[in-house]
């Protein structure tokens, strides 16, 4: 595996944890990848290397180009749409298309599932409500939830970023060093 997509790797790693613990996509992560990955394309494109440096600057760009709009109507947070372009400049433009759809139908299933819980978590026989109640109770209590709830900051929404991280991981482990 070579080092672009071995960065992807670890960088989604990360950025999956950070996104589901604190609803955040630290910034310094993403400079420092895109820094890096800047560095060894123009490293190898002076060496004479064969690795081909637009496919992975027009994935930055387009990257960067599709998500924005939607940050722009409040459906997406900045993090998600730096996050896509920094996947672009590692993985080249063709690895765009496959990570936003799965990632895409990873954060429709969860949405379809709150609005399915919020929907039918009524209709639910009484025994089943009281218990789901009690659980709910007893997981705002643990440490882990406090400390999430503590650290989102009052930060609401589907996670995705992580869901690009999932999608990214199992690209690049399916590809190897395709990618």
């Amino acid at each position: 595996m070579s080092l672009l997509p071995l960065l992807a790797l670890l960088l989604s790693v990360r950025i999956a944890i950070s996104d589901l613990y604190a609803r955040r996509v630290p910034n310094t992560w993403l400079a420092g990848a895109a820094l890096a990955a800047l560095v060894w394309l123009l490293g190898t494109k002076l060496a004479g290397a064969p690795l081909p440096l637009l496919p992975h600057v027009a994935g930055a760009a387009l990257g960067l180009a599709a998500l924005l709009p939607f940050y722009g109507i409040g459906w997406m947070g900045a993090g998600d749409v730096k996050y896509f372009a920094v996947l672009g400049l590692l993985l080249g433009m063709e690895a765009l298309w496959p990570l936003w759809l799965v990632g895409s139908l990873l954060a429709a299933a969860h949405a379809v599932a709150l609005l399915l819980g919020r929907r039918f978590g009524g209709t639910l026989p009484l025994r089943f409500q009281l218990l789901r109640d009690r659980a709910g109770r007893q997981w705002q209590q643990h440490p882990l939830a406090r400390g999430m709830h503590a650290a989102r900051q009052g930060r609401v929404g589907i996670p995705f970023a992580a869901y690009l991280a999932v999608a990214t991981v199992s690209l690049v482990l399916w590809q190897g060093d395709g990618a």
